[in-house]
């Protein structure tokens, strides 16, 4: 398997010349490049450099113990945001002899280094035709070069110790090629016969770390090996793209590259090269992650259904209960190999933070790729799927309504492990079903899925625990079953928009809206003061249920802990009145209560049952521990606070980066509410950049 990733750098977009040919096989990025300073500082001046080679074809593959070598024939690929060196003079050089091939020479324009080691840290490399002479020179004889040329690489070096390109300008504003080339030609005598010894004017070799080219046919084509994460078993898969998919994919993701700041992707191949599957996670959803990534559910409906579109989704509820997007791909087969290669990417761009409950389908495959990539995570089927299976795996039977019904309330009402087993050996028994394959099989992974054993998950209100709870696939209405990828791409923006903006309407609403209260219960107005509109009215309907709950006894004592049964009226099948029975154990020293409906686990809140119990024990406020902070109306903003704790000098730049990220969402979201927001927030912006540029005056 190969790897292949490229993240934007933020605040450095690279700039693309239109007038640059887009013929096959495009580029569709390069990060992490390392060329071999050694044999391109040999080949600086190469006379024999044709300028008018304008197209990259590779041509071979050679692997080392360390890196992957590429032979490049005729021009080398042009730099990008996010390559990478091991020294600044193999940053050096290559620009240098790219800018032979192109037909420009390089100078040095800025350097920056440390003043306590004298290091180097820092340096822009320009055209030579950068700027204008001074006022002083214009009168020497040399005739004025200088046409103010903006093409330039500026890199920095970074915590691993590597050079990195954090902004190119590709474009020149004078002419390039044979001219320039001409005068590249004086060179030493001594120089020029080291070159002739060991350059080759067809071929050379440099080193590449995770370059990506993708060809006409619609298939990704990897050229360069990646160093492998992981050693997997060969798989003749890939994605079946159509005509016109790959520039789609192009197009887009050079689209997001342009115009999202922290837009990240990763890219799997097989063996033959052929791009097998994509991963993308935008800049809102990768924050979405830092505040939601407690819970997700791994939505691979699209690919398991056998879709036009293989899509997979990483989908989180945020504070309003609203579903949020985690991360989008792509996937050529449900194979336990490709499900691990995703899960281990998404990771990565994730820094690492693994959820605490991962909900997906029933699946072999997913289950050993989810024991794999996150160990730590609770892993659970979703009680909605499996029940949704139900008309297709045991429709053809004769008794199918009836049975239906008994699993239903098997599932769905009991609430101690010993009644549902008891429920479900009834319902084998009465109907004949002890051979039902489908039946065995789940019966043998209750435990990851019946809401009965799952009592300590929390699910953050994506148990569907409830009869009529579901799990609709995140992009239920923008896909069909023949929706074409070109078409997709076009609509997930527009779903991602209208996302976007019913969450920051619900903010608005939250915050400029004082809920009204149907009680006169503490606990109502004590939540009415934190919760978000939506997640309150929920616990609003379990506060108005209180009073449907009319005996609240005590069963059992042990010294402070004390269990209560709470009888309830429900409506049961038939719209008939049922009186059910609720334990709930009471620990008044640890200010702990917990209901045997197990609800403040599945959805994140107290239900009606452990209300009864506070209020009967003279309890006017919830306890602090049953208040979540991923409900309040201000979580983002308490969130971005709290971030990284205090400790900043033992974080990376990555967490620094994160946390600085973060906190501006902060300022935009806040800032598109009205016109005084937005003025205000985009002074603070402009303010806090000036404070930032000082600071890098300082040390230069």
């Amino acid at each position: 398997m190969n790897l292949v990733s490229r993240k934007q750098i933020p605040n450095s977009l690279p700039s693309f010349s239109r007038s640059r040919p887009t013929s096959s096989p495009f580029q569709l990025w390069m990060e992490e490049a390392s060329y071999n300073g050694k044999q391109l500082r040999e080949a600086e001046g190469n006379e024999t450099c044709d300028p008018e080679r304008r197209r990259t074809e590779l041509v071979g593959q050679r692997l080392n113990d360390q890196n992957s070598v590429l032979e490049v024939r005729r021009e080398f690929v042009a730099p990008a945001v996010g390559m990478e060196f091991e020294s600044y003079d193999d940053a050096y050089n290559y620009y240098n002899c790219y800018a032979k091939e192109v037909g420009f020479r390089v100078r040095v324009k800025n350097s920056w280094f440390k003043r306590s080691s004298g290091e180097k840290y820092g340096a822009v490399l320009c055209c030579s035709s950068q700027g204008f002479k001074r006022i002083k020179d214009v009168n020497r004889l040399r005739k004025e070069t200088r046409t103010g040329c903006p093409a330039m690489i500026r890199m920095r070096l970074v915590d691993s110790k590597r050079w990195r390109v954090l902004e190119v300008t590709l474009e020149h504003n004078h002419l390039l090629g044979a001219k320039v080339h001409k005068a590249m030609k004086k060179m030493e005598l001594g120089k020029r016969r080291r070159l002739q010894s060991n350059s080759d004017s067809e071929v050379r070799t440099v080193k590449l770390y995770r370059a990506l080219v993708i060809d006409a046919r619609g298939n990704g084509n990897i050229n360069s090996s990646a160093r492998e994460v992981r050693s997997f078993s060969n798989h003749s898969n890939q994605l079946n793209l159509k005509k016109g998919d790959t520039q789609a994919i192009y197009n887009y993701l050079c689209r997001m590259q342009l115009s999202n700041p922290n837009f990240f992707y990763l890219m799997d191949f097989n063996n033959e090269g052929h791009l097998k599957g994509v991963l993308w996670v935008d800049a809102r959803s990768k924050a979405a992650c830092g505040y939601f990534g407690d819970v997700i559910f791994f939505d691979n409906t699209y690919l398991a259904n056998k879709y036009e579109i293989p899509l997979v989704a990483f989908v989180g509820v945020n504070h309003h209960g609203q579903s949020v997007l985690l991360g989008c791909g792509l996937l050529a087969c449900e194979t336990t190999e490709s499900y691990i290669w995703l899960f281990k990417a998404w990771l990565t761009c994730m820094s690492g933070r693994t959820p605490q409950t991962v909900i997906t389908d029933r699946c072999s495959a997913l289950q050993v790729a989810i024991a794999e990539a996150f160990p730590r995570s609770h892993h659970r089927f979703s009680v909605s799927l499996i029940m949704r299976k139900m008309p297709e795996k045991l429709g053809g039977l004769r008794n199918y309504d009836s049975i239906r019904k008994a699993l239903a309330k098997a599932v769905y009402e009991t609430l101690k492990v010993i009644e549902f087993e008891a429920a479900w050996g009834i319902m084998i028994q009465h109907f004949g079903l002890a051979g039902h394959e489908w039946l065995l099989s789940l019966f043998e992974d209750r435990a990851r899925w019946a809401p009965v054993y799952l009592k300590d998950t929390f699910f953050a209100g994506l148990s569907t625990a409830w009869p009529g709870d579901t799990l609709n696939p995140f992009f239920d209405k923008y896909v069909h079953k023949q929706t074409p990828l070109k078409e997709f791409l076009d609509k997930y923006e527009l779903a991602l928009q209208k996302k976007h903006k019913e969450e920051a309407l619900s903010d608005i609403e939250s915050r400029n809206s004082i809920p009204s209260l149907k009680t006169r219960c503490p606990f109502e107005q004590q939540i009415s003061k934190v919760y978000t509109r939506e997640i309150f009215h929920r616990f609003q309907i379990e506060v108005e249920e209180m009073y449907s709950c009319f005996s609240t006894t005590q069963l059992h004592v042990d010294g402070p802990i004390i269990i209560f049964l709470v009888k309830e009226r429900v409506l049961g099948e038939g719209n008939r009145r049922e009186i059910r029975d609720y334990e709930v154990l009471y620990d008044r020293a640890a200010a702990n209560v917990r209901c045997i409906c197990s609800c403040f686990n599945f959805n994140g809140y107290l239900c009606r049952h452990a209300l009864s119990v506070l209020n009967f024990n003279g309890v006017e406020e919830i306890p602090s521990k049953y208040i979540l902070s991923r409900w309040k109306k201000d979580y983002k903003r308490l969130y971005a606070v709290d971030h990284g704790g205090n400790n900043i000098e033992a974080t990376g730049q990555a967490q620094w980066f994160n946390q600085l990220y973060q906190t501006a969402l902060q300022v935009v979201e806040e800032g598109v509410i009205s016109l005084d927001h937005y003025k205000a927030a985009l002074q603070a912006l402009e303010d806090s950049l000036s404070r930032v540029h000082d600071v890098e005056e300082k040390h230069d």
